[in-house]
């Protein structure tokens, strides 16, 4: 008498059990929309709990001749269900979705897990469907589906076209400046659309959160200007501004990551902890600040060296974004040449230099450079951009926002870049 496989048993019964488990959840999602009466729709909870143990008991066959007519079957079904409906307006998702259910019963025999992740997915997707319509026909702007669709271009089609070869002894790569130009892309369409699902109220730490991917220095300087013209708002707009620096650490892990990943191991700890110093001084200072006007506060998205945030309908600014992506390929290129003539000496001013207008360009350069265990002059070069680039936050914030509001944004700007000079420098050491 042959023995019995208790685990190839439990094994098509868990399959058995999760292609009937598939079934019954998207039958359910349908059975409350087939309606009733003669024009009810072909599928319900049944139909579809059949449909996936049909999958499951055809994968068990192990005859491809066996699941193929099973799908044809179900395939036909759901013609025949479409040509004889005479509703005025005919679908076709509840055809997909039964067919889409058989197959799910013959993925259950190889993967239970994926099989009922791809069932909990589809019942959500119809579930959603009366929120997804308003979504896509009222909700969304006609320029904010082109930006998408652009930017899915850049994702699928563009990048991994881009040639992947380092040029000019190393210090420029294509498909770097493309990785660069995409990050930028999703950053400023994500702070596109948080601005309008949140709202009015919280426009002065939302749009200088947002701004500060693009530029916080510039950030700085539009608050400041607000500050100026009404002395009272200083705290609120410095609040603003500390939160502007939130996005510099975090686009310092952005960068680092595209250019070179070796330095996250030195800087995600330090600016980490930087950004939510940063994140807890500004939002009590929001808090703290005056209250009136708050939804009015005129904070314009930044241009600082032709650099513009998204506005109106769009995503983003595609414009800026090469522009930004372009100067940090441009900074990368100079401090290689100046490290090519002086050595370190070189990458020290390079970097330095360049920290004073923008902060992700000097360092997309040093971590291009070299990597952190390479030598000390590096990750010096980086703590000093990190320590110019606040001071010249503190000399914009004073000469446009005047001493109060400087005041008020000077204290918490030097400590949370302090404490992630002092932690680049522990990690690094």
């Amino acid at each position: 008498m042959p023995a019995f496989d208790t685990t190839a048993t439990a094994s098509t019964a868990t399959a058995l059990a999760v292609a009937l488990g598939a079934g019954l959840l998207v039958g359910v999602e349908r059975e409350r929309r087939k309606g009733s009466g003669p024009d009810r729709a072909f599928a319900g909870m049944r139909t579809f709990a059949l449909a996936g143990l049909m999958g499951a008991a055809a994968a068990l066959t192990r005859q491809p001749g066996i699941m193929a007519v099973g799908a044809a079957f179900v395939a036909g079904l759901g013609l025949l269900a479409y040509q004889r409906d005479r509703s005025g307006d005919p679908g076709v998702t509840t055809e997909i979705a039964l067919l889409l259910t058989y197959l799910t019963g013959m993925l259950a025999t190889w993967s239970a897990p994926l099989a009922a992740a791809l069932a909990v997915t589809m019942t959500g997707l119809l579930a959603a469907r009366a929120r997804l319509h308003h979504w896509a026909v009222q909700w969304l702007r006609p320029g904010e589906l082109r930006d998408g669709i652009l930017l899915a271009a850049l994702v699928l089609m563009a990048l991994p076209l881009v040639p992947d070869h380092a040029l000019w002894g190393g210090s420029f790569n294509p498909r770097v400046v493309m990785q660069l130009l995409v990050l930028l892309l999703a950053v400023q369409s994500v702070a596109h659309i948080a601005n309008r699902l949140l709202g009015a109220r919280q426009a002065v730490g939302l749009s200088a959160l947002a701004s500060g991917f693009v530029s916080s220095t510039a950030t700085i300087a539009t608050l400041g200007l607000t500050a100026r013209n009404d002395p009272g708002q200083a705290r609120l707009m410095a609040g603003g501004g500390l939160l502007s620096c939130v996005s510099t650490q975090l686009q310092m892990l952005l960068v680092a990551s595209a250019v070179q990943p070796a330095w996250l191991s030195v800087t995600w700890l330090p600016a980490l902890a930087g950004a939510l110093l940063a994140a807890a001084w500004g939002t009590l200072l929001l808090r703290g600040g005056a209250p009136h006007h708050v939804e009015e506060a005129p904070i314009a998205s930044p241009h600082v060296e032709g650099l513009a945030a998204a506005q109106g309908d769009h995503l983003f600014s595609l414009a800026g974004a090469a522009a930004v992506a372009a100067l940090l390929a441009g900074v990368q290129v100079l401090v290689h040449l100046l490290r090519q003539w002086l050595g370190d000496a070189g990458l020290f001013t390079g970097v330095l230099v360049a920290a004073l207008a923008d902060l992700h360009s000097a360092l997309a350069a040093a971590f291009a450079a070299a990597t952190p265990d390479s030598g000390q002059a590096v990750v010096w070069a980086v703590m000093a951009a990190l320590l110019v680039h606040a001071a010249s936050k503190s000399l914009t914030a004073g000469l446009v926002g005047g001493w109060r509001y400087l005041a008020w944004l000077a204290p918490g700007l030097w400590l949370h870049t302090l404490l992630v000079v002092a932690g680049l420098g522990w990690l690094a050491g």
